[in-house]
């Protein structure tokens, strides 16, 4: 049986209605080859290489479960420069029989954009009442986090690693436990990150050539490149450098 408390269940694209499969973003391995992806779990991850349309497949998600494409709340609606993909309008939610009470859609790469929206709508003291653009790009990142999830909620996040160092992903992760274990809320995020992808419990979805599949944590490059380089970073430097010439 499926969850009551997750929010949005899943996204199903409406493959009928697609204009081309030969264009963008419907070109797209992981897009081709989409029916309805599964999202009926606490904390859901869709990893991949570059170009194999997390960003694209988590915007799409975004937008249909009611958030601006740049990011923000669903009271937020402003556009620095339009640049989502049509990918929304041929995608469906498949909502749980809860509402949410809180969200976000949070991107690394429009964080800026965010920091001036809230600004602009004087909503600071919501945010931990320091402005965003006073801060580093992860205290600001990690600021927001925690002053503005408010837990039962839905949180969708774009490679928060870009704005994290190590420690503070770790500080992420607990953030993300409580909001989870003690206030029922659900996190979609795509990541590059090993550290993110730990989480106990979390549903991992590998994009790539040959579509969308459920992996587990350590069939991940992610992890096992990360573990075999620490293990042994001078075997990867010959392979990557050459090996010296004997003289």
């Amino acid at each position: 049986m499926p969850s009551m408390n997750r929010y949005l269940r899943g996204i199903r694209l409406l493959r009928d209605e697609v204009p081309s499969f030969d264009e963008y973003p419907f070109s797209i391995p992981s897009v081709r080859q989409l029916d309805e992806l599964d999202l009926d779990a606490n904390v859901t991850f869709l990893i991949g290489d570059n170009g194999a349309g997390k960003s694209t497949l988590i915007e799409a998600i975004a937008v249909v479960a009611g958030f601006n494409a740049e990011g923000g709340t669903r009271n937020f609606n402003f556009a620095t420069r339009r640049s989502e993909s049509e990918l929304h309008k041929f995608v469906r939610p498949v909502r749980g029989v809860k509402r949410p009470r809180d969200g976000f859609f949070l991107r690394a790469e429009s964080m800026f954009n965010v920091a001036t929206e809230i600004e602009r709508l004087g909503v600071g003291q919501s945010y931990g009442g320091v402005s965003l653009h006073e801060q580093s790009h992860g205290e600001s990142f990690l600021a927001l986090a925690r002053h503005r999830f408010n837990g039962y909620g839905l949180y969708i996040l774009d490679e928060p690693e870009a704005a994290l160092s190590p420690q503070r992903q770790l500080t992420l992760l607990t953030i993300m436990h409580e909001l989870v274990e003690e206030d029922r809320s659900q996190f979609i995020i795509a990541t590059h990150s090993p550290i993110l992808m730990a989480y106990p419990g979390a549903v991992i979805y590998q994009l790539g050539t040959d579509g969308i599949r459920r992996v587990a944590y350590e069939e991940t490059e992610h992890y096992t490149i990360t573990r075999d380089f620490l293990n042994s970073p001078d075997r990867y430097f010959k392979t990557l450098f050459g090996a010296p010439d004997d003289e």
